[in-house]
């Protein structure tokens, strides 16, 4: 008998992957007018975020560019070979892997305050949010997004009630 929840974890690991990739790929294409940045540029942009968040020292840039650079570099690898039809299925781990030795060998080289600092960062990365997003103003014609739980979906008439 199959083991189902193996194949759903791999499923959801192949998905997962799928949209890191596309979410990074388009918000580098946007913000690089089409341009791929290098491991370089990820490097430095990576190393100036956190700087203004965590008020780096010299020694902890040059760390922290070292660790953001070796990853930006071995993950543009791994996005070459999935796009070129070339990607294995142990791609997958590899790519996370690189994401949390990368946070790990950071935290380390962080201090006190600077590591729950850190925390948040990661933490408002994983949910999508930004320290930048909070503060911008809506532009004329957007609506403003509300956050709702999923109470009011539950509490809604179906569709089909809605429609008349």
């Amino acid at each position: 008998m199959p083991n189902f929840t193996a194949i759903k974890t791999f499923k959801m690991k192949q998905v997962i992957f799928l949209l890191f990739i596309l979410v990074g790929i388009s918000g580098l294409a946007n913000a690089q007018q089409n341009k791929v940045p290098t491991p370089d540029e990820i490097a430095k942009k990576n190393v100036d975020d956190l700087d203004k968040r965590l008020k780096l020292n010299d020694t902890q840039k040059s760390v922290i560019y070292r660790f953001t650079f070796n990853q930006a570099k071995e993950q543009a690898d791994l996005i070459k070979r999935q796009q070129a039809g070339n990607s294995r299925e142990e791609d997958v781990d590899k790519f996370y892997k690189l994401q949390n030795e990368t946070s790990k060998n950071i935290r380390n080289v962080l201090k006190g305050e600077q590591q729950s600092e850190y925390d948040k960062v990661i933490e408002e990365r994983l949910s999508g949010k930004s320290a930048k997003g909070k503060n911008k103003k809506k532009k004329k014609g957007e609506e403003e997004e509300v956050e709702g739980d999923i109470k009011g979906l539950l509490s809604a008439p179906p569709l089909e009630q809605q429609k008349q």
